[in-house]
């Protein structure tokens, strides 16, 4: 089946990716710049796609960036939060309606293409605060998709009840190059290993039992888009 995947670069959709890949879909990867706090995602969604050979279109959103002002990724003034995720720390990380917007995209793009599927990433440890990572989200969101066009376009979230351990073990089987994709909030040059993002990566490779490639600055001061952190 051709299938659209939104891609951000991240361990998360890169197995994604990969295992859909495997399972043998003609596969369209869609990344969005929405105007977030750094490139770095894009940079390695963008370097991945072309070792695979995939095509991977990037929708220009950025302009939208005031629009989803409020939480740490598209608004500068809010710093990134370190150690562990508490409930409040996680929702300064909240996108507004991102996965909505994202899958909306990728729909029209799905559409024009005549892909008869699209698909992301979610999985169960964003459940607890990330309300548009729910199955009830997806499931009224697959409902939509269906009812937005004369051709029928699935909505596919293969790792809705895993856990990024679980996500990890994958990659691990299918040879993901882990080290090439990205995850950490800040973007400087190396993952910082200090925000909630890349001490719930470092974990997940703990808890898979899977040697984590990702060299970490821990204590280097990151950027983000070009601009020093302070």
């Amino acid at each position: 089946m051709k299938t659209v995947i939104v891609y951000s670069g991240g361990l998360d959709s890169t197995v994604l990716l990969y295992h859909m890949r495997a399972a043998g879909h003609e596969l369209h990867a869609l990344s969005i710049d929405y105007g977030q706090r750094h490139r770095c995602e894009l940079e390695r969604a963008a370097a991945i796609c072309a070792q695979l050979n995939i095509p991977q279109p990037t929708a220009n959103l950025s302009a939208i960036q005031p629009l989803l002002a409020g939480n740490s990724l598209t608004s500068p003034e809010i710093e990134v939060a370190e150690g562990h995720y508490t409930e409040e720390t996680m929702k300064t990380t909240v996108v507004p309606n991102r996965n909505m917007i994202f899958l909306a995209v990728a729909t029209g793009h799905a559409l024009s293409i005549k892909a008869g599927q699209i698909a992301y990433a979610a999985h169960s440890g964003d459940h607890a605060i990330y309300p548009d990572c729910r199955n009830e989200f997806a499931d009224a969101m697959a409902t939509a998709i269906a009812l937005a066009d004369w051709e029928q376009v699935q909505l596919s979230r293969p790792f809705v009840n895993w856990t990024k351990a679980d996500i990890v073990k994958r990659g691990a089987e299918l040879a993901v190059p882990f080290a090439k994709t990205w995850s950490c909030y800040k973007g400087g040059k190396l993952h910082c290993g200090r925000c909630g993002t890349c001490i719930e990566r470092r974990e997940a490779f703990h808890l898979a039992n899977v040697e984590d490639p990702t060299p970490y600055a821990l204590r280097r001061r990151c950027t983000h888009r070009g601009k020093p952190e302070k």
